[in-house]
């Protein structure tokens, strides 16, 4: 298997959760840091890949966008896992007079 099969292959299986297994918020939260975990585990993965690359090769993988995907993947994680737990929902105002 070549090393993009195998970044490609990787992010598949960390992305198949069965649906079951985020019964509750903080097992979501915690799968979510674990795949923030495992996204950073690819960054050696890749950078040996990419050593490994013919320069002479027609055609060449794009390991600039591969890390530049997989950052837009570890911020969007992120950013839900800093979001407040529970966004208060608006409340429409009180009349608060109620004598005509």
């Amino acid at each position: 298997m070549t090393s993009h099969r195998l970044v490609t292959a990787t992010l598949l299986a960390l992305t198949i959760i069965a649906p079951g297994s985020l019964a509750d918020a903080d097992a979501e939260r915690a799968m979510l840091a674990r795949l923030l975990h495992e996204i950073r585990l690819l960054e050696p993965l890749i950078a040996r890949s990419e050593a490994e690359a013919d320069p002479d090769a027609r055609i060449h993988f794009q390991y600039d966008w591969l890390r530049q995907d997989l950052d837009r993947v570890r911020a969007g994680i992120q950013a839900h896992l800093d979001a407040p737990r529970n966004t208060p929902r608006p409340v429409p105002p009180l009349r608060g007079d109620y004598r005509q």
